[in-house]
């Protein structure tokens, strides 16, 4: 339960939620019309084609992002984590199926993309928040009920979704059969609405810390501030940025394939970078708060992102793989399943006490730098 939509997202990015969905819109009518987009990306209209495409991509994203926080911050906790995490991962549902379905495909891609949002998020994001918070406030408290019941819940999935995928025979290889896909995204989805159950209605004092000085002035402040844009208005602009990035997911996830392609880049880095783009507004709220010592909200935000990506994407791109009998790829190599199972045990060390310093930031940081490096050099 953690977003309250930051003061300073709010203050910086007013417009950017009206104009970059209208510049998306207009982008891809055009283009699409005029049949631009099919160029090599290594040719002058490919190279600028990309490139605008890549900031729009990035500004529509920031703007569905905003738009949930506003959102968030009017139907307050915890009702307001569900809705951005929702928003994200509507976003990234996307992404992953434009590039999973496009072309000759990429079945592994859900699986990079679903393991690059766990390492990113309980390692650097984490880490970071963590690291931050420490250097400012040299030790932070936050509610060990709460970050076990997250941790708990992602241990689970993950074992389920990324490593039972190996040890399974009915199909050889990491790869599920129909009815064994079908029964742990069911299971999946069951376990993930549990928790949300636990988290906005049966125990919410678990995720819920007091307010923090800090948030108290932001909170004032927000108050007599200017009128707020309707909810109505902004719901629909929720919508439209929501629609914009997945019209552009398409033109963008074949760009990124031959882009890697020509640079002979891992298939990894592609999860890598879908997993980096949807993550990008929201892990800066979750550092802003750790630096206003409001750890808890930190966490709620990244450990709440590592759960919704697991519980919704694989069940989601689940579905698709076999309506379309699609080949997917979930079971990880042994040198990922054992950072998996690292950060796992990292994880549990850390927020097994309810106070953080510089060093628990500082290990995880160190597991997310070993796992971007072997990601480029496997």
């Amino acid at each position: 339960m953690a977003v309250t939509a930051p003061e300073r997202t709010r203050a910086s990015f007013p417009r950017t939620g009206i104009v970059f969905p209208a510049l998306g819109v207009g982008f891809y009518v055009a283009t699409t019309a005029v049949g631009l987009g099919g160029n090599s990306v290594f040719t002058p209209s490919g190279a600028a084609f990309l490139l605008i495409l890549v900031i729009l991509m990035f500004g529509a994203v920031f703007a569905a992002v905003h738009h949930a926080e506003e959102i968030a911050h009017r139907v307050g906790e915890p009702y307001g984590t569900l809705v951005l995490s929702l928003a994200v991962t509507v976003i990234e549902v996307a992404l992953i199926l434009s590039m999973m379905l496009g072309g000759p495909g990429n079945p592994v891609l859900a699986r990079d993309t679903v393991f690059s949002v766990i390492m990113i998020v309980c390692n650097g994001l984490v880490g970071l928040c963590i690291l931050t918070g420490g250097l400012r406030h040299r030790e932070q408290e936050f509610l060990v009920h709460g970050a076990n019941s997250y941790l708990g819940v992602i241990v689970t999935l993950a074992a389920l979704t990324l490593m039972l995928p190996n040890y399974t025979t009915t199909i050889p290889g990491p790869i599920l059969s129909t009815s064994q896909l079908g029964f742990v995204s069911a299971v999946t989805v069951v376990l993930y609405a549990v928790f949300l159950y636990i988290q906005t209605v049966r125990h919410t004092a678990y995720f819920a810390a007091a307010p923090s000085p800090c948030e108290a002035v932001a909170a004032d402040a927000h108050a007599r501030g200017a009128a707020p844009v309707s909810m109505t208005w902004t719901s629909v602009l929720l919508v439209a940025s929501l629609l914009i990035v997945i019209l552009l997911a398409k033109k963008f996830g074949s760009g990124v394939d031959e882009v890697l392609g020509r640079a002979g880049a891992p298939a990894a880095v592609s999860g890598l970078i879908v997993a980096l783009l949807v993550l990008l507004p929201e892990s800066m709220a979750a550092v802003r708060a750790a630096y206003r010592d409001e750890l808890q909200k930190s966490l709620n935000l990244a450990l709440g992102s590592s759960l919704a990506t697991i519980g919704l994407t694989i069940p989601s791109v689940a579905t698709v793989a076999i309506l379309l009998d699609k080949e997917l790829v979930l079971g990880l190599a042994p040198k990922e399943t054992l950072l998996l199972v690292l950060t796992m045990v990292a994880s549990a060390l850390t927020f097994g006490t309810g106070r953080t310093n510089v060093l628990p930031g500082l290990t995880h940081l160190v597991i997310f730098a070993a796992f971007v490096f072997l990601t480029f050099v496997p």
